[in-house]
């Protein structure tokens, strides 16, 4: 299936598909098993494979995706196909344009027996076994308290780790079988994630331990509690760690909590952090990582860089051991590998750099490295441009670096860094050596311990069974008897050679070995002993068998060679006293060669034993003796042992020639030079230099040479031949490293120079760019335009051969310009180069606005904004033409030189100038910009003064003060003229004669009216006249001023509630010459605890009445009122006693028009019942039930000025009398209601009928089971006979059990039906069985009377003629009459006397003698007279009408 991103591709571009789809494959298990496919598709496509269930493991073991670039085959492949590798596959081909998709399936054939699927099986009981020792819990749900071992930890690191860390975790622990690992964590993620369900609902999110740059390390993970309480635990190696929630405390480890997300904080890192980090919830493990704190340390630190805009900037530091990576911070926020920074690893893992790519102010800020737990940070500094003129304006990119420059001094510090590091690598791993082998010798002094008591063990047992047969062969004839003492003889001598060898043993063994090689000895001697006393037995050969063997574990014990030469004698006894015993098992009397054989064995066993003593005790080689001894048991063959030790065991061996630096591997770019560099311990040493296996020497290419301890082989000029593998071998010491010979784009240098000059060209021409390269095939080309890649098209045009690359722009515009990027890429690298492109053209306009800095009666001085763009070239003039305003002639005033501004002197006093203003650069002249107006010696007037304010008020002069204007107009204030209007009126008159200035700040105006209301306003004067007058004063009586008003009257509460208080008084009297009339008034009330008064109205109001509003319930509150004029405030009038905040007393009573007194509910609905009341202050709602406070299962819901009671579900126990009273401190109210919770009742039980009294029937049945519930269940009897056939109530409320029917006649069938009721209605009936008295037959006669024909036949008759119409133009008519008639009379409809029947415009019915004519838009034509005629055999009759139609 393949699928189309967008509905048309670009010309060119194709979307992906198959070329060869992998084939469905069916295979035995353990064999290879792979599918193969072949895509196409340009851009080409990005292949990725799937499977049905699950998702698939890469691992080398289970399952690997590979792409050979020669046939274009991608394989996914399965090294050993397993049972649980079965499923349905699919392959994606994707690219920008559409995906393709194929599926393919896998079928696994298993054979016989599964050692694979045993070993699961087990290990699958083993997986469940372990997960409960994990599991292992305190009560409290914390684990307990001790350290986890390697098998915990690795499981806990899996069930948290990600699929891509399976490998590495697997080989860092050992585990070696893969497929094993992922069935057992299978099974123990599947029941983690069912402990984790029962307290977390979703977990998210998982951030291993990660380390910030401000020396701490955080733990995050996202998950949703279901019980927000649920407890948290941090462990720490299985050991729990304590921690804070507050960030302020001083504890190390820290939980904050943002939302669902969870984030643990180790703060101070430091080494004795490390370790596996848990955290638990409620006992269930959650999210365990293993954080590792590497020894690594800054030898050399980021330091602050200073870059200017649009420069690269360089941030680099050395490391003290060789890392992979290490993170970096931009102002807090992780940095990866991109386009705006780049990060660079030294191939000694050692150099780390981040650069940052064209700089601009945004990116300044603190830059830190973090390594391990160590964290070092710098500033980076961004200068801007300062040139005004380039302020606003992208500058270019530049293609230097800052903060390089000091690379070698880097160098020479990883050098010594990297020598340290190999150094103490070496200490360590002969330490480490030193402890194996110490180790590697106790454990075989123990394990040789062990044997000797082993085989001295079997020495007794031997050496009874031998004593039990030397018995019975003593019975045995005299030939037999000389042949066993000869072998006897045979085997004594070879029991001394074992015991010889038992003391070469003794004798042999150091200090390390002592006490296995002296048990060796005691046990050699043993034997021999043993056969010296056997005078001849077979029990001294065995004796001495076991002495050899015990003198070869002393032996062993020993350092030196000469504990193992005793061994070797020991061993030769042995074997020539096991021919002996088994010729005595056998009882056999006859000479053989094997007797010959084990007699010369023994003797030059002991030969060797003695030989090899005698040496063993001088100290010689011990070793000899042995050879000898074996030469014995070969037969006399002689074969060469191997010293096992030095001669002299405290000789101090020479460690010889080893490297303190060796070869690193380098990658070499072709053509240029490379050089591998390694470091011995001696001068002297002389190596050999090998590649791929082969010597090699110095040539005209390749120089070698040695200076002191280093050893250097350079390559002058690399090709792709000297890419391989080189040794460098001195002394059996060798050092290897790999040269990889890349082939990255590179410039030739002098065109590269010649390139990144800026080409400046005019408007409408053409620039040409043209680079060589060299490098490896394929090599992409682009071509950018201030970041924007360009193609070829339309004035564009890109030019790419072999090794040149040619842009060709033509018709440039100025918007062009700017920097012209070349980037070419290959597999081995990416290389850019720069360029500036300038296009000019004609400068634009200058900018406004004009801003002018002197316009006097003599000059006018301005400036102006240069223009926005000026073409790329500099401005050489700007051109200047001047008007009057008012003439239609420019003056032109001329190049006035490259300066934005110009100084007019030649004007004339209060005339207005217009000017032009244009560019000139080398490119032309722009477009002009023409000023406003300018006036020459502009007059400058002050700005309004305040406006005035009354100071005081006389019925003949009103005095008025004001502040002066804060503008003055550049001169000083010579005076005021002020101005007063009566109210009213529109006109202003002038205070002040106009020829006299007011030259104060203030004026008594008398000129006014006693009673009169008047404003004012007043304007200030300077030099250039009057200015603009101030806003009007407020209004002012001509009038003497007036006393305050006195106490207001009659203050008293009106109404009040909980929040809010309203009062109402009297104006108070006016008292002439003492108090005045009152012209507003101020409400204040105090709180009962406050000494202060709030006033509530910032304004005086004029009404008598106010609301308070805004107070505290049932607060306790002082109240008076104010009343003011323009005399001032009156006295205030308190009321008499405090207020409380609440409605006035109320005594509770219920405000529902019709409460109702019963209720019946169903048993498991819900039972609802509100009471709506009133009462003031706030009463005391109490429901009982039957007199006792209500359950707790019963919810109350008091509002204000009603209660509500539910019951959520309510069962028949609910039932009763539910009561509220309501109370406060002025009385009480109670009401009650009856609730009463049923269901429909079952039905009775069966129904028996009886005849007591003929004529009536007895009717019993069983009661209901309701009937003891429900005292209010009745019952209902119904009736049915044989005649009537319906059932009929005969009995209703029936609180008995019987019921007697009456009427009951014979010869009729009779059947009753009986129904349970309560208040929620009628059960299903109970039936009787069927009721007849035989009742006795008569004969029965009919007697008919005689009956009379009817005649019905009639002449029509309207009974309903037709009625007059008037219908409107346009709208429906509708006309019927009702006609009888017997036979069905012939009905016809006519319009002036024509008949309508068959016109279609006319819908015309006739039903059962009801006929109706219908037109559905009517018109003038229609209006006329209308009949309808009615007619049949016996007559006919007519009925008419006229439509008249209004328009």
């Amino acid at each position: 299936m393949i699928t189309q991103f967008m509905e048309e591709l670009p010309e060119g571009k194709t979307t992906p598909d198959f070329t060869r789809k992998p084939i469905a494959l069916t295979i035995q298990e353990g064999k290879f098993a792979y599918f193969k496919a072949i895509v196409v598709g340009d851009p080409t496509p990005t292949v990725t494979w799937s499977r049905a269930n699950g998702e698939i493991i890469f691992h080398t073991d289970v399952c690997q995706q590979k792409y050979d670039p020669t046939s274009n085959e991608h394989t996914l492949e399965f090294p050993k196909v397993a049972p649980e590798d079965a499923d349905t596959y699919k392959c994606y081909a994707t690219n920008e344009y559409g995906r393709a998709v194929c599926t393919v399936i896998l079928n696994v054939i298993e054979v016989g027996f599964s050692k694979t699927k045993e070993l699961q099986k087990i290990q699958g009981e083993d997986a469940t076994e372990f997960r409960k020792r994990l599991k292992t819990r305190n009560p409290d749900g914390t684990r307990e308290e001790k350290t986890m071992d390697a098998n915990e930890k690795v499981w806990e690191i899996l069930l948290s780790a990600e699929k891509k860390d399976y490998e590495r975790i697997c080989a860092e622990y050992g585990i070696t079988d893969f497929r094993g690992m992922l069935k057992k964590l299978t099974e123990m993620k599947k029941e983690r994630e069912e402990e984790i369900a029962q307290f977390i609902s979703h977990i998210r999110t998982l951030k291993p331990v990660e380390v910030k740059d401000d020396d701490c390390a955080t733990i995050e993970l996202d998950m949703d509690l279901l019980d927000s309480g649920s407890k948290i635990f941090l462990y720490k190696d299985g050991v729990m760690v304590p921690f804070s929630k507050e960030e302020g405390e001083g504890m190390k480890h820290n939980l904050k909590q943002v939302g669902k997300k969870y984030v643990f904080t180790i703060k101070n890192l430091s080494k004795d952090d490390a370790g596996l980090y848990s955290v638990d919830v409620e006992g269930v493990n959650v999210f365990s990582t293993d954080f590792k704190v590497p020894e690594v340390d800054f030898a050399v630190k980021i330091q602050e860089v200073k870059a200017e805009e649009r420069e690269d900037a360089l941030f680099q530091c050395v490391l003290t051991a060789p890392m992979n990576e290490i993170n970096w911070y931009g102002k807090s926020a992780l940095l990866t590998n991109n386009e705006k920074h780049e990060i660079i690893v030294s191939e000694d893992k050692l150099i780390h750099k981040l650069i940052v790519r064209d700089c601009l102010p945004l990116d300044g800020g603190i830059y830190a490295a973090v390594a391990g737990i160590k964290s070092c940070n710098a500033w980076l500094v961004v200068e801007v441009e300062k040139d005004p003129a380039k302020k606003g304006k992208k500058a270019a990119r530049k293609t230097t670096i800052a903060g390089a420059g000091n690379d070698e001094e880097l160098l020479r510090i990883a050098k010594e860094q990297q020598e340290r590091y190999q150094k103490e690598m070496e200490e360590k791993a002969q330490l480490a050596k030193k402890a194996q082998e110490e180790k590697e010798l106790a454990a075989a002094a123990v394990r040789a311990k062990q044997k000797a008591e082993a085989e001295a063990k079997a020495a007794a047992k031997a050496e009874a069974k031998a004593a039990a047969k030397a018995k019975r062969a003593a019975a045995g004839k005299d030939g037999a008897v000389r042949k066993t003492k000869k072998k006897v003889a045979g085997a004594g001598a070879d029991g001394a050679s074992g015991a010889t060898g038992g003391v070469v043993g003794v004798g042999a063994g150091s200090a390390a070995g002592g006490a296995a090689g002296a048990t060796g000895g005691a046990a050699g001697a043993t034997g021999g002993a043993a056969g010296a006393t056997g005078g001849g037995s077979a029990a001294g050969s065995l004796a001495g068998a076991a002495g050899g063997g015990a003198g070869g574990a002393g032996g062993v014990g020993g350092r030196d060679g000469s504990g193992a030469a005793g061994g070797a004698g020991g061993n030769e006894g042995g074997d020539v006293e096991g021919d002996s015993e088994v010729e005595s098992d056998e009882d056999s009397f006859e000479d053989s060669d094997e007797d010959i054989e084990g007699e010369g064995g023994g003797a030059k066993g002991r030969e060797g034993a003695k030989e090899g003593g005698e040496k063993g005790d001088l100290g010689g080689e011990g070793e000899e003796g042995g050879e000898k001894g074996e030469g014995g048991e070969k037969g006399g063959e002689r074969r060469k042992r191997a010293r096992a030790g030095p001669l002299v065991p405290d000789t101090v061996i020479d460690p010889g020639v080893h490297f303190h630096a060796g070869l690193s591997d380098c990658k070499a770019i072709i053509g240029e030079a490379a050089e591998l560099e390694c470091k011995v311990s001696s001068e002297e040493c002389v190596g050999i230099w090998y590649k791929d296996g082969a010597e090699i020497q110095a040539s005209e290419s390749l120089t070698i040479s040695k200076e002191g301890c280093f050893h250097r082989l350079k390559i002058h000029k690399v090709t792709e031949e000297n890419a391989g593998k080189y040794k460098f071998e001195a002394d059996g010491r060798k050092t290897e490293a790999e040269i990889a010979v890349e082939d990255p784009p590179r410039f030739d240098k002098e065109e590269l120079e010649a390139f990144k000059a800026p080409v400046t060209i005019k408007k409408g021409h053409k620039a040409t760019y043209k680079l060589s390269y060299i490098g490896r095939e394929p090599i992409k080309v682009q071509w950018y335009l201030e970041g924007e890649e360009l193609s070829s098209e339309g004035n564009i045009n890109i030019e790419t051969s072999d090794g040149t690359s040619r842009l060709l722009m033509m018709k440039l515009q100025h918007k062009d310009s700017g920097e012209i990027k070349i980037k070419l890429k290959n597999v081995f690298g990416t290389i850019e180069a720069v360029s500036q492109l300038n296009v000019l053209d004609k400068p634009t306009p200058p900018m406004g606005p004009l801003e002018i800095v002197e316009a006097s009666s003599s000059v006018i001085d301005f400036k102006w904004r240069p223009p926005k763009d000026s073409g790329g070239c500099k401005i050489q003039n700007y051109i200047l033409e001047r008007q009057q305003v008012g003439r239609n002639t420019w003056k032109k005033v001329g190049p006035i030189g490259p300066e934005a501004k110009y100084r007019d002197s030649d004007v004339d006093h209060g005339r207005r100038y217009c000017y032009r203003i244009r560019v000139e650069t080398e490119m032309g002249t722009s477009e002009m910009m023409e000023t406003e107006d300018i006036q020459a010696g502009t007059k400058a007037y002050p700005a309004p003064p305040s406006a005035p304010k009354v100071a005081s008020a006389f019925k003949d002069c009103i005095n008025l003060t004001w502040s002066p204007p804060a503008d003055t107009g550049g001169t000083s204030i010579l005076g005021y003229n002020l101005e007063k209007r009566k109210k009213g009126s529109n006109l202003w008159g002038q205070v002040n004669p106009p020829n006299e200035i007011i030259r104060g700040k203030g004026f008594a105006v008398k000129d006014v009216v006693e009673g009169m209301e008047y404003e004012f306003r007043v304007s200030a004067i300077n030099d250039s006249g009057a200015g603009e007058f101030s806003t009007p004063s407020e209004f002012v009586f001509a009038r003497d001023p007036k006393k305050p008003p006195g106490k207001v009257l009659d203050l008293k509460v009106t109404d009040s509630t909980y929040t809010t208080l309203s009062l109402s008084w009297n104006k108070p009297k006016d008292i002439k010459g003492e108090e005045d009339e009152a012209k507003g008034y101020f409400v204040e009330i105090r709180p009962a605890e406050n000494t202060d008064w709030d006033r509530c109205n910032s304004n005086a109001i004029t009404m008598t009445t106010y609301t308070v509003k805004g107070m505290k319930s049932m607060a306790m509150y002082w109240v008076r009122v104010i009343a003011t004029n323009d005399g001032g405030e009156g006295v205030p009038q308190e009321l008499d006693n405090y207020i409380l905040a609440m409605p006035p007393p109320v005594r509770p009573r219920f405000t529902d028009a019709k409460i109702k007194s019963f209720m019946i509910v169903r048993a498991g609905n819900s039972a609802r019942f509100t009471i709506n009341f009133e009462a003031s202050p706030w009463p005391e709602v109490t429901w009982l039930k039957d007199g006792v406070p209500v359950s707790k299962k019963v919810t109350i819901s008091n509002a204000e000025g009603t209660s509500q009671l539910l019951i959520p579900s309510a069962e028949r126990s609910d039932t009763g009398i539910y009561t509220i009273i309501v109370k406060n401190i002025v009385g009480q109210e109670t009401i009650s209601i009856e609730i009463r919770v049923t269901d429909e009742p079952k039905p009775p039980g069966p129904v028996d009928l009886d005849e007591n009294v003929p004529g009536t029937v007895t009717i019993s049945w069983t009661a209901s089971p309701d009937e003891k519930r429900d005292d209010r269940l009745h019952y209902m009897v119904t009736k049915r006979d044989s005649v009537k056939r319906s059932w009929n109530t005969i009995a209703d409320r029936i609180f008995n059990n019987k019921f007697t029917a009456c009427n009951i006649m014979p010869g009729r069938e009779y059947q009753f039906r009986v129904y349970a009721k309560n208040d929620m209605g009628s059960s299903k009936p109970s039936e009787s069985a069927k009721w007849l008295i035989p009742a006795k037959k008569e004969k029965f006669t009919v007697k008919m009377p005689e009956s009379k024909a009817c005649d019905l036949q009639c002449p029509p008759k309207f009974l309903v003629p037709l009625k007059m119409h008037t219908a409107p133009q346009g709208y429906e008519c509708y006309m019927s009459c009702a006609v009888k008639g017997d036979p069905t009379p012939h009905v016809t409809w006519l319009r002036n006397n024509i008949s309508l029947n068959t016109n279609t415009n006319y819908f015309i019915s006739n039903t059962c003698g009801v006929c109706s004519m219908l037109i559905l838009r009517v018109g003038t034509k229609d209006t006329g007279e209308y009949k309808i005629v009615a007619e049949n055999a016996l007559g006919r009759a007519e009925s008419s009408t006229k439509l008249t139609v209004r328009e």
